[in-house]
C-alpha cells in the first residue's frame, strides 16, 4: 500500500512526464517543419518513451493500492532558434526530470517504502542514460558549427545517437 506523500508525489511524477512527452512532440513538429527529418524522428522516439514513462507510474500507482490521476498538461513551446538550442532545453529538461526521480528516491527512503525505492532505481538509470544521450548530441552538434553541411549529416545520423531502450 502506497503512503499518501509517495502517492502524491508520484502523481506528481504522472504529469511530468507526460507533459515530456507533449514537449519532445512539439519539438519534432518544430523539427519536421524545418526540415529536420532525423531530429523530428528521434524527438518522435524520445515522446513515445516519456508517455511510456508516465503509463509506468500510472501502473505502479493503481497496483500498490494508490489511484493514479490523470493530470491536464500544460502547453509545450512551439518555436526554438535553432537546433543547438532546442537540444540545450532537452538537456535541462531531463535534468529536471532527474531532481525529480531522486526527489521521489529521496522520500521513499523517508518512509520506509522499499517497493518504491526499489522499483524508482529503473528511472535512476534511465535518467543517466537520457542525459548522456542527449549531452553527446550536444556535443556533436558543438564539434559540427553552425554550417548547412554539417547539420544535413547530423539530421542524417542522428537515430544512430540514440540511447538504447
Amino acid at each position: 500500500m502506497l503512503k499518501p506523500k509517495v502517492e502524491k508525489i508520484l502523481n506528481e511524477q504522472v504529469e511530468k512526464e507526460g507533459y515530456s512527452s507533449f514537449l519532445y512532440l512539439s519539438m519534432a513538429v518544430w523539427a519536421e517543419t524545418n526540415k529536420l527529418n532525423g531530429v523530428a524522428q528521434w524527438l518522435y522516439a524520445q515522446a513515445e518513451e516519456e508517455k511510456m514513462h508516465m503509463l509506468k507510474f500510472i501502473g505502479y500507482i493503481n497496483e500498490r493500492g494508490g489511484k493514479a490521476v490523470i493530470p491536464a498538461i500544460d502547453k509545450a513551446p512551439e518555436n526554438w532558434a535553432d537546433v543547438h538550442v532546442l537540444f540545450e532545453e532537452v538537456l535541462e529538461h531531463e535534468k529536471y526530470i532527474s531532481e525529480n526521480i531522486h526527489k521521489i528516491l529521496e522520500l521513499a527512503v523517508k518512509e520506509n517504502d522499499y517497493a518504491t525505492q526499489n522499483w524508482i532505481q529503473w528511472f535512476v538509470t534511465e535518467q543517466i542514460e537520457e542525459e548522456t544521450s542527449v549531452g553527446n548530441i550536444l556535443d556533436r552538434l558543438s564539434l559540427l558549427g553552425k554550417g548547412a553541411g554539417s547539420l544535413y549529416m547530423f539530421d542524417r545520423d542522428i537515430m544512430s545517437m540514440r540511447a538504447p531502450e
